[in-house]
Parts: C-alpha cells; sequence; structure tokens
C-alpha cells in the first residue's frame, strides 16, 4: 500500500521551516550546506536557494558521497559505484549544516560525517532533515527538522522531489503487506 503523507504544497512549507530555522540559529561560525548524495543533494541545493532568499546571501554549498563509508557493503555489487564528494570551501571557517532527505537509522549520518572529517574538521556541525522517521539504531538527531513520520520498520519513505525527475513533489509511505498464515 502506498500513501502519500505530503504533498508539493506540504515539501515547500517544510523546506521553509527548515531554512528560517537555521537562519535564526546562532553559530559558531558561518553556515555552510553539505548534502549527503543522492537524496540530500536536492534538498540543500533548495535550502541554499531558500536561505539566500532569507539573508540576501547564498552560503557555501558541498556534496558529500558516502559510498566508502558505509558499514552495510556496497549493496548488490562487488565493486562500489562511487560518486564525488565536493566542498569547495574551507570546513574550519564553518559550521556546516549536513543535509538528508529521510533520516532513518542514523548509520547515512554515521558515514557522512566520516567522509567529512577526511576533508578536514568543521567549526561544528548541525544536521538538517526532511523526513524523521525514527528507528534509529545510532544516537543521532536532527536538529532542523521539516516533518516527523511514525513508521513501521518495513515501511519504505520515498522522498520525489523534481530534480529527482518526479512529476511533483511529495513524500510517500510505501507500506508492504506480508500475508501471513494464523
Amino acid at each position: 500500500m502506498t500513501r502519500t503523507v505530503m504533498d508539493t504544497a506540504g515539501v515547500s512549507s517544510a523546506l521553509a521551516k527548515i531554512a528560517e530555522e537555521i537562519c535564526k540559529t546562532e553559530t559558531l561560525a558561518p553556515i555552510a550546506i553539505v548534502g549527503i548524495r543522492r537524496g540530500g543533494e536536492y534538498v540543500a541545493r533548495r535550502l541554499v536557494r531558500l536561505i539566500a532568499e532569507q539573508t540576501g546571501s547564498e552560503p557555501p554549498l558541498g556534496m558529500v558521497d558516502i559510498t566508502l563509508y558505509r558499514d552495510d557493503g556496497f549493496g548488490p555489487n562487488d565493486w562500489p559505484d562511487v560518486g564525488i564528494t565536493e566542498i569547495p570551501f574551507r570546513l574550519r571557517e564553518h559550521t556546516v549544516v549536513l543535509v538528508d532527505d529521510v533520516l532513518f537509522t542514523g548509520r547515512t549520518v554515521r558515514s557522512a560525517l566520516g567522509a567529512i572529517l577526511d576533508y578536514g574538521r568543521p567549526r561544528s556541525v548541525r544536521l538538517a532533515v526532511l523526513v524523521d522517521r525514527g528507528h534509529r539504531e545510532l544516537p543521532i538527531q536532527s536538529d532542523f527538522t521539516g516533518t516527523v513520520l511514525k513508521t513501521e520498520l518495513s515501511d519504505r519513505v520515498e522522498v520525489m522531489l523534481t530534480e529527482a525527475g518526479a512529476e511533483s513533489d511529495s513524500i510517500i509511505v510505501k507500506t508492504s503487506t506480508v500475508e501471513g498464515t494464523e
């Protein structure tokens, strides 16, 4: 079963809320946005635009690929399909807002932190996610959250954004229905 939990207006509103919270937060150093490839990349790009609209200044933007930092292997492949990490600013001079689309177990964020630290040590790191769906395996929580969903462990949460090829923005939850015998 698939259900839509947020439509285009909801996604826009959630992103605007996150951007506003980031702008209002006092930090130890100027903000820089770093998206976690893939889903976090699109959310990060939108947040940079929204922050620029609110402040008149566009924060630096970077992207981090976590393929080699994952603790669950490379999926079905024997060899990793490694993407590009781009951090075109000095980490130590910035408070990094790490951005992802969905926060689940916390393992992706742990991997992203490892990748970032290989490029340098930021002044501090904050976490922004469009969706927090719970079920943490690590002690990681977001500082800026668009929405919190109650999900089952077997559910799949998908953030559909036009930049990624979707017809319109939405967040959907796919519930797996397993028929059992009694």
